[in-house]
């Protein structure tokens, strides 16, 4: 099952991000130095500051619902795959049936064509009492056509098109299902996938957000601040195009 981005490790992160902020309110700033006055320097930090705890919210938020939702789609993935396996075991078994019954139905048209074929009036009578109702209806068919004198009849009873075998539909209905499970289990599989790489980026935002506040040059909090919302963007815009939580 995949795991997602922690809302704890957020949190820690948030925390941690708090205590790095007020050290910097607190004495990061110089009279005088590279950004300008104290006070301007302090008010820079505070807003910068509250970026940041934005972000790292937003971050907690999202990674909660992408840990979620890649869990979903895993067990989603998993339990389409195995109803397709099911539904092919199942095909399987039934077409594998249908075989079985047409290798009875041409066992006992063997034994009447023989009988026939010896003048046996008793002995054809005794197989086709052996018939089955459906094969009965294509031999009664087949024997209308006429085969033993008209060239174009067709082969035997088998080929008429009387003769039905509905465990073929069955298994062509099961085969049809299993390959739809299975297709709708790879697309789960690779939503689930694409839910672990959103949750990578919001690691990775996580990861900028809180070095930021390690250090004490404006700009650099700034510029790794920017990057992380841009990260974001493209996070959220992948989430927002993602199908929802099944």
């Amino acid at each position: 099952m995949p795991e997602g981005l922690g809302t704890g490790e957020v949190a820690g992160e948030i925390s941690r991000h708090k205590k790095h902020s007020s050290e910097h309110e607190g004495g990061g700033h110089d009279a005088g130095e590279h950004e300008g006055t104290e006070e301007g320097g302090r008010q820079h930090d505070r807003v910068l500051s509250v970026i940041e705890a934005v972000l790292l919210a937003i971050v907690a938020l999202l990674a909660a619902y992408t840990g979620y939702a890649s869990a979903k789609w895993s067990t989603e993935s998993s339990v389409r795959l195995a109803t397709a396996s099911a539904a092919r075991t199942e095909a399987n078994r039934a077409e594998l049936d249908a075989q079985n019954i047409k290798n009875f139905d041409a066992t006992t048209f063997n034994a009447w064509f023989t009988a026939y074929i010896a003048g046996n009036t008793s002995a054809e009578l005794v197989a086709q009492r052996r018939f089955r109702p459906a094969f009965a209806v294509a031999f009664e068919a087949w024997i209308a056509t006429d085969p033993f004198v008209n060239a174009s009849s067709p082969p035997g009873p088998t080929y008429m098109p009387q003769y039905k075998q509905p465990e073929l539909a069955v298994a062509a209905a099961l085969d049809a299902k299993a390959t739809s499970q299975y297709t709708a289990g790879v697309q789960a599989g690779a939503d689930s996938d694409n839910y672990v790489r959103d949750t990578i980026y919001l690691a990775t935002i996580l990861f900028l957000i809180g070095i930021s506040g390690h250090f004490r040059f404006f700009r650099i909090r700034l510029a790794l601040v920017i990057l992380g919302g841009l990260m974001l963007a493209v996070a959220v815009v992948e989430i927002a195009t993602s199908p929802p939580i099944p």
